[in-house]
């Protein structure tokens, strides 16, 4: 199967990202973002291996989630 041409400029960082506040997500709800969020960078023409996650949770209880399109990994 072919893969589809990327349809972003190649020197764009491509970043999705969200802030949920204490009592919006659990752990469960949080990895069905994460997964969302890789989907949407593998369909933007991401590698497996180029895609970066980040979840920093605070003491609060609130999660910012960042997922990232890292193009100088090969």
């Amino acid at each position: 199967m072919e893969q589809p041409k990327e349809i972003l400029v190649p020197e764009e960082p491509v970043e999705i990202s969200t802030r949920m506040r204490p009592g919006e997500w659990t752990e469960e709800s949080l990895q069905e973002h994460l997964e969302d969020y890789r989907q949407q960078i593998r369909n933007m023409g991401a590698k497996e291996s180029q895609i970066v996650t980040n979840v920093e949770r605070t003491e609060e209880g609130a999660a910012r989630v960042v997922v990232s399109w890292d193009r100088s990994r090969a």
